[in-house]
């Protein structure tokens, strides 16, 4: 019997989740307000059906950020019993309205140029991050059902607090794209009076800027939503700017190459990648079997810039117990263990076999 799945809005997003769903053999199941979408995904491969799953063992709820709560309300009503997540940029105004222990709030941090179906792409998610923003509310078992789902989409988990993921994001994705979308329209404003500023745009420009291409009509939302770790970032960025003014206006060519030498040594230190087995280690944490475990272990690994490659969840026989089995890089895991028992966990190392 195959795995079944709902997406609820198969544009862009749901509809590449649908596809990768598919090419693992699960029936998934799509609604959306607009009927000749769901033909369109019926045709493309990206669902298998029309219409609410009561059978869904997961649903996605693909669809704008302000519409999002209504609808997984609706999806956690027509799937009585299977767990649901979504794939809004904006966490915090969700976690609020949905206490539901079967929602585990989620973002992939992956999209296209291209708008809608058209863009749609089974390996969107290969080596992309996903952001999972469980709560106190999360059911242990819908966290861990989430996360293996995602991860055999390709992607890698990131678990954050809905409140720190909304900071995180404003810096890293939403303030990047209107300022591209500002320095595109600046560019724009030249060409008007300089032809050649457009066809000079190439390189770094075209780099820089083509975030600015995608779909402008989810931003109001996204910004009405987030607005104030988005306002609170731009201020931080004009201070930034106000210093670059200041010393490239005063010739302090000191300070200015500090100032890339510091950032062309982050952005060459971004992550990739994930190790060799060879330098992985088992973190095994015994835990209550209570509600909310599993997220605020994989929270506090966050918060210590600690990735888990691999987690599982072991229930004891004595059914008020269990274990949570955490595969984490070598050298972090010292890092890890302490982090844990300042919060009152005990837990062993374990070599990998």
């Amino acid at each position: 019997m195959s795995h079944r799945a709902m997406i609820a809005g198969v544009g862009l997003i749901g509809g590449s989740i649908g596809m990768a769903l598919r090419e693992q053999g699960w029936h998934v199941s799509g609604v959306d307000e607009d009927e000749k979408r769901l033909v369109e995904a019926e045709k493309l491969g990206a669902i298998d059906f029309k219409g609410w799953d009561e059978e869904a063992e997961i649903t996605f709820v693909a669809a704008p950020v302000r519409e999002i709560p209504d609808l997984v309300k609706e999806a956690l009503l027509n799937s009585p019993k299977g767990f649901v997540t979504d794939v809004g940029s904006v966490k915090a105004s969700i976690a609020k309205e949905i206490r539901d222990p079967r929602f585990v709030g989620g973002h992939p941090m992956a999209g296209s140029e291209q708008e809608g179906l058209a863009g749609a792409d089974s390996v969107m998610f290969s080596d992309a991050n996903w952001v999972l923003t469980p709560t106190e509310d999360t059911d242990d078992e819908a966290f861990k059902r989430v996360r293996e789902v995602i991860i055999s989409l390709g992607a890698e988990i990131v678990t954050l607090s809905p409140s720190r993921h909304d900071s995180l994001v404003a810096m890293v994705s939403h303030v990047p794209h209107l300022a591209a979308a500002t320095l595109m329209g600046l560019a724009a404003s030249r060409s008007e009076e300089h032809f050649a500023v457009l066809r000079l745009a190439a390189g770094g420009f075209r780099d820089m800027t083509r975030i600015a291409a995608g779909n402008p009509t989810i931003w109001p939302d996204i910004c009405a939503e987030n607005h104030e770790a988005i306002t609170e970032v731009i201020d931080e960025f004009i201070s930034a700017l106000t210093e670059v003014r200041d010393e490239v206006n005063g010739h302090d060519n000191d300070s200015l190459l500090r100032r890339l030498e510091t950032s062309r040594e982050a952005r060459v230190n971004l992550p990739t990648g994930a190790p060799r087995p060879s330098e992985l280690i088992e973190v095994r944490v015994p835990i209550m079997d209570k509600p909310g475990e599993l997220a605020t272990i994989a929270s506090l690994a966050t918060e210590l810039d600690v990735n888990i490659f691999d987690l599982e969840m072991t229930h004891s026989s004595e059914g008020d117990r269990g274990v949570v089995v955490l595969l984490v890089e070598k050298n972090l895991a010292e890092r890890l263990s302490g982090g844990l028992m300042t919060r009152g966990y005990r837990p062993a190392l374990r070599p990998l076999l």
